[in-house]
């Protein structure tokens, strides 16, 4: 939301109150609170007819400082708010007659006295500031109030997340308003808005406010970024890095970390598309479809229309297609299949659910006391109020009937289309903070209702989110179109959810809205597959191979197989998403942060910290992609090749760009025919490049989050020594040039063609070394 008419100038019948000098301050023990005058206060008389600000610093965790701003105090204060996690933090608070401070952790946060300034620094090093004519009191044409505050951005400062947003990657020049909204993947909407932001400078800003936020990001000021919301306080925190990763860590230390989702969710899933008709003999087909092709499948999902049409959602299955679903339930589950069901948290007038969530005042309302319904889904539906601790259970335990069942989990559709206006809440939250806060209380009430049901680690397949929402993974990017232009906004909209601390993502294989060419699909396939979740999902038409073509089953077998045999890495990775809030998923920036050339980068990413992909996306297979210094070797080929250029190629459809970093360890499993095994056993341990020097390692966990061996290699000279430690002893190989040469203590050991064999008690494997 813009308010300035230019630089100088404030929009009409706009006016602006800026924060002048600091002319009281009081310290604590906790917090610094200053008493900001919108006027320079020379007398007496200087200090009436005019508004003032209040300023609050503290800080709720090591290296977070948390801004505070307010005009008019007495408003009453309605909920929801985010949920934030704090501790006791040892602060430095410092004060002169010119400067106040409150440094916690390495982040220092200091206030100019007379010249108005809030400067951000880490260990002496400026992050950002706020200056005169930054933050502002400010009522439009109509009186209505606002909040604004602007951060300085740097020279080749560039700004990412804020969500899953489709536009481009690097926000700089955008106007971001989070707003969850059900726009697709190809408009500037997003359905999952996040009030967070990470710059390449190695900080990260936090706008406390569950409502509506607009972003200028570099866009009315173009050395600024600024954000505003309505009312009469704004709430931020600055976050420290030095890295990205090491924002991200902060951000979700105070928002809450990705739990882990099952090791069978890795695999892959297939649905039966939106409005397709269906029954159980077509979904055995396309089970023993994907059996005859040799291509492994682990869920099986039923969308949309499991349940009887006009009656969604009633959690019923509709008898007239499924007149065994306990049985059908089996027989799939028999197969070794996971099963999910499309759901979402609307209710139809038509469903038996209604009359019921009716009279127990389960539903929202309008402000006279009638439920709040309309007919943009499903006719006359109403929405189920989580604010409400009886609704929540009651809507749980319609959950756990499917559960009983067999289900596994949920897609949990929609969230998003929540009123705003003439809605009145169970426990009185305010409708403009709830707006997009629903999706949270939604999601968090399907997620927890799986995991007391016992079915160990929760999963849901989420559309909307907020923040916190990473909380309850798994999220997928939302309709797509079947497009090569598609599949690239795709991508920047999961690299840019990964930036808000949302450790997992995934996204339509082929795209949701219409069908793609057999070649599209088949790049596709490739992208999705080297995604943290993969799941073949359309909407009025199927999305198993065979329809496209021949073809299509080898693309399909292949990239299934090789995310298989990846799983010992990938669930390191997914492991180390719960414990840093770093995604499996990341964008190049992450992983690169002072290499410039990687800046803008949203065309290829690394999966996990190893692992480089480039997509392929357009029909010619060229694609163009960056490596960065050092030598990296091609998983696929062997292929070494040297970094820091841009390198261009062409691919057939079972290749793509995927090269092992420098100076790193890719587990790879002994099993290509399902996600969920025994990580440990028959692995290889794929050692790319060491330099002279260098050190690496790796975990492999057991499907607990367990870690249950450590590998670490090192190499001086032409010494490269492999050290391991696990539930049996450790072991130490030392391999002398391209010789294979070793020495070991307690293992048994031997050479063959591809490298070496590892037989003590607690792993087999082998080990490929690329010097």
């Amino acid at each position: 939301m813009k308010f300035n008419n230019g630089f100088w100038l404030s929009k009409e019948g706009c006016q602006q109150f800026y924060l002048t000098q600091a002319y009281s301050v009081k310290t604590g023990r906790d917090s610094v609170s200053v008493f900001a005058p919108c006027n320079y206060v020379q007398g007496k008389g200087d200090t009436m007819n005019h508004p003032a600000i209040t300023l609050e610093l503290s800080s709720p965790l090591p290296d977070i400082i948390r801004v505070h701003m307010f005009h008019h105090k007495g408003g009453v204060k309605r909920n929801p708010g985010f949920e934030i996690n704090t501790s006791p933090v040892e602060l430095k608070i410092k004060q002169d007659d010119k400067k106040v401070s409150l440094t916690s952790g390495g982040l220092t946060a200091s206030i100019d006295k007379g010249n108005w300034s809030l400067d951000f620094s880490s260990v002496g090093k400026k992050l950002t500031s706020s200056g005169f004519r930054h933050a502002a009191y400010i009522l439009d044409d109509k009186k209505n109030p606002y909040f604004r505050e602007q951060l300085d951005l740097d020279v080749d400062e560039c700004v990412y997340g804020l969500g899953e947003r489709f536009t481009h990657f690097v926000k700089n020049g955008q106007v971001v308003d989070i707003y969850n909204a059900d726009g697709g993947t190809c408009s500037e909407q997003a359905y999952k808005s996040v009030p967070f932001y990470v710059t390449n400078k190695g900080y990260g800003v936090f706008v406390n406010h569950p409502e509506e936020v607009s972003f200028e990001v570099a866009s009315e000021v173009v050395s600024r970024v600024q954000f505003s919301v309505s009312g009469e306080e704004i709430d931020y925190f600055v976050i420290n890095g030095p890295s990205i990763k090491d924002v991200l860590c902060n951000y979700t230390a105070l928002t809450g970390r990705p739990s882990l989702p099952p090791t069978w969710s890795f695999g892959l899933w297939l649905t039966t598309s939106f409005t397709t008709s269906y029954d159980e003999k077509t979904i055995t087909n396309f089970v023993d479809g994907m059996a005859q092709c040799d291509i492994p499948l682990s869920v099986f999902h039923f969308d949309c229309f499991w349940m009887k049409e006009f009656h969604l959602i009633d959690l019923a299955w509709d008898e007239r297609t499924f007149p065994d679903p306990d049985g059908m339930i089996k027989r799939l589950k028999s197969r070794g299949l996971k099963i999910s069901c499309w759901m979402n948290p609307y209710i139809s007038q038509e469903s038996s659910l209604f009359e019921e969530g009716m009279k127990k005042d389960y539903f929202i309302k309008r402000t006279d006391g009638d439920i709040w319904q309309w007919d943009m889904w499903e006719p006359g539906m109403a929405i189920v109020d989580f604010t409400n601790p009886e609704a929540c259970k009651w809507f749980s335990g319609k959950i756990k009937v499917l559960l009983d069942m067999g289900v596994n989990c949920f897609k949990t559709d929609f969230g998003e289309r929540i009123p705003d206006e003439d809605v009145v809440y169970y426990d009185g939250s305010n409708p403009k903070k709830m707006h997009n806060y629903y999706t949270y209380l939604y999601n968090k009430t399907v997620f927890n209702a799986i995991r007391d049901f016992g079915e160990g680690r929760a999963i849901v397949f989420a559309r909307s989110a907020t923040v916190g929402s990473q909380q309850f993974p798994v999220h997928w990017g939302g309709d797509s179109t079947a497009s090569y232009a598609s599949m690239a906004e795709t991508m920047r909209g999961g690299l840019s959810l990964g930036m808000a601390g949302f450790g997992f993502w995934s996204h339509d294989i082929g795209g949701f809205e219409g069908t793609a060419t057999p070649d599209l699909y088949k790049r596709w396939v490739a992208f999705g597959l080297l995604s943290s979740h993969s799941r073949l999902h359309g909407s009025s038409s199927y999305r198993v191979p065979w329809l496209f073509d021949e073809e299509s089953n080898d693309v399909v077998r292949f990239f299934a197989k090789l995310k298989c045999s990846l799983m010992p890495y990938l669930f390191k990775c997914a492991v180390q998403a719960t414990r840093s809030g770093v995604p499996v998923m990341r964008a190049m920036v992450m992983e690169f942060q002072n290499d410039p050339a990687v800046t803008y980068l949203e065309r290829q990413y690394m999966l996990g910290d190893s692992l480089l992909v480039a997509p392929v996306l357009c029909e010619t297979g060229e694609v163009c992609y960056y490596l960065p210094r050092g030598r990296w070797v091609n998983f696929l080929t062997g292929e070494v090749a040297e970094g820091g250029e841009w390198r261009s190629e062409k691919h057939g459809y079972l290749s793509l760009p995927l090269f092992v970093r420098p100076n790193s360890i890719v587990a790879v499993g002994g099993e290509n025919g399902r996600p969920d095994y025994d990580y440990a056993q028959e692995v290889t341990l794929f050692i790319s490049h060491l330099e002279q020097g260098a050190k690496a390692s790796t975990a492999i966990y057991n499907e607990n989050g367990v870690e249950e061996l450590t590998v670490s290699v090192e190499r001086k000279g032409s010494i490269i020594t492999l050290t391991t430690s696990g539930a049996g002893k450790p072991w130490t190989a030392r391999l002398a040039g391209v010789a294979h040469a070793f020495s070991a203590q307690d293992a048994a050991i031997r050479e063959n063609g591809d490298g070496l064999v590892v037989t003590p008690d607690h792993f087999t494997g082998t080990v490929k070394v690329v010097l």
